[in-house]
Formats: structure tokens, sequence, C-alpha cells
């Protein structure tokens, strides 16, 4: 009897079952789970490119190998714009009209347009001289009379009038102006240019300052017109006026920065437009530029 109940009691505890622990793993893996895992494994290693993978692919190609060939013409091309690092006068002419109209709010007749011609309006910048170099772009707007128009220091007999330059420089900011004073030093070691700015000094300063023979000066369009009105700066002399182009770290320039964009826009109303018909002097575009493939304007060159 008693071998009996043992034999019952072994039978019952072999049917019971035993409980796992929380943290306890299974031995080993299913038959199904390691069919999945093998089959993932092979699927990570070994991904069919769709036919949209692949277009993309040779657009990137395509767009590396146009961008190589664009920037060995010295043009760039960002967020879908063509920028045009020393544009020519019929491209500066282009992009300033598109500008001008604009920010002007206004739409210029084609009579008007015929009056603006490349050739007599804009600079021309010169291909051999390196983007950073505004001197030497301006020995070639000048010619070979650039060391008397520039370099000389005295007053002469009658002849040049005190305070009226022949080379303007308008920069957005002080900061930016005397980086370009930088880039005028080998013309500017006899006769030092005028700083234009407000920032670190009086106009006070810069009125005595334009008493005597001026060749270059650079500034802001703000003090530049002040100065203007006062009848302390005179345009008499004045063949070229370089407007730069370069934008400062938030990406404004002098055509886009709000408050300096009006005030711009207000000097060359009341002082350059003119004279800029007429002949008397020309503007350069300094820096790179947007293409624009069809102008706004009917801008000719001849």
């Amino acid at each position: 009897m008693g071998s009996r109940k043992q034999k019952n009691q072994k039978q019952q505890l072999s049917k019971t079952p035993t409980k796992k622990h929380k943290n306890q793993k299974p031995l080993g893996p299913k038959k199904s789970e390691t069919g999945n895992s093998n089959t993932n494994s092979k699927s990570t290693k070994f991904k069919r490119i769709g036919k949209g993978e692949k277009k993309k692919k040779n657009q990137s190609k395509e767009y590396k190998e146009e961008r190589k060939k664009n920037e060995k013409k010295g043009v760039k091309r960002e967020n879908d714009a063509v920028q045009v690092q020393q544009p020519t006068a019929s491209q500066q002419l282009s992009y300033f009209l598109h500008q001008y109209q604009s920010a002007n709010g206004i739409q210029l007749s084609t009579l008007e347009l015929e009056s603006f011609k490349a050739d007599t309006c804009m600079v021309e910048l010169s291909q051999d001289a390196a983007q950073n170099n505004l001197g030497e772009h301006m020995k070639t707007a000048f010619g070979s009379s650039f060391k008397e128009v520039l370099c000389e220091k005295q007053l002469g007999e009658g002849n040049v009038d005190p305070g009226n330059p022949a080379l303007l420089v308008i920069s957005l900011s002080a900061l930016r102006s005397l980086e370009l004073l930088r880039e005028l030093r080998p013309l500017t070691k006899e006769c030092h240019a005028v700083k234009l700015f407000s920032k670190h000094m009086k106009i006070e300063e810069q009125v005595s300052f334009l008493k005597n023979r001026v060749n270059v000066a650079c500034g802001t369009p703000n003090r530049i017109k002040k100065l203007i009105d006062m009848e302390a700066l005179g345009l008499s002399r004045l063949a070229v006026i370089v407007l730069d182009m370069h934008t400062d770290v938030k990406g404004y320039s002098l055509f886009t920065l709000p408050q300096v964009r009006e005030e711009f826009w207000d000097l060359y109303k009341s002082y350059i437009h003119q004279r800029l018909l007429e002949g008397d002097l020309r503007i350069c575009l300094y820096g790179q530029i947007p293409a624009i493939r069809r102008a706004p304007t009917e801008a000719k060159d001849n």
C-alpha cells in the first residue's frame, strides 16, 4: 500500500506545472523565431535599391558635376539661385534695375529703360583681379590716370575742389567699410580715404577732414547723405560709386537690410539717379549677385 501511494504522489508532482521566475529567460529560441531572425538579418544585409532611389543618386551626381563646372566659371548655385561672383556690366545693370523697381514699387517704362546702358552706367569688373581686391578693380576702372585721380595728396591750382572724392564706396555697416578700406590701401597710402560712418566718429570731425583734398570716401548711406545735405561732401569729381554686395552674418546686404536699404534709395534718388542718366558717373556692384536670366528691364548694352 505504501509503495502505491508514493507512486501516485510522484505522478501528480510531475503533472503540476512549475512556476517560472519573472526574470527567467527561455533557454533557447523557438524554431519560428530562429527562422525570422535569419530572414531579417539577410534583408538588412541585402537591400534592393528601388527606381526612385536610383533617380535620386543620378540627380545628385548631375548636380555635383554641374556645380563643379559652374564653380570653374565663377558661378555658384545656392538654394536654387545662381550666384555670379564677378558679374559683367550687363548683369550688374539688370540686377540693379530689378532692385530699384522692387524696392521703390515702380515699373519703369521702355523709354525710361532705354536711357540705362551698361557700357555708360556700370563698371566692368576685372576678370584677372581677385574677388576681394577692390583696389585692383578700381585701377582697371580708372585706367592709366588712376594715380593722379586716386593717389595725389595735394590740392591742384583751382582744379580740384576740397571734399570732392572721385571714388565713393557705399556699404551696409561701419565694420564692412573698414574691410573695404583695407582692400583700397594700395591706392590710399599717399592720400588717406575718408571714413563716412557714424560709429565712433563725430560728424564735425568728418566735416573738418573734408576741407582737404579727398580722392576716396567710404561709408554708410545715412552719414553720406547727411554730409551732402550739409554741403561738406561734394560730388563734382565723383566718377565711380561702388555698391558693396557683401552679406552679413544674418544674410542681409545693402539692398535687403530694411533700414539701410531705405536710406540708400533715398540717397540714390536725391543725388545719384540723375547724374547716372546723364553719364557723369558709373556704378559698380562689388561682390556676388543673383543672376537674372530674364531681366525685368529692356536695358541695352549699346
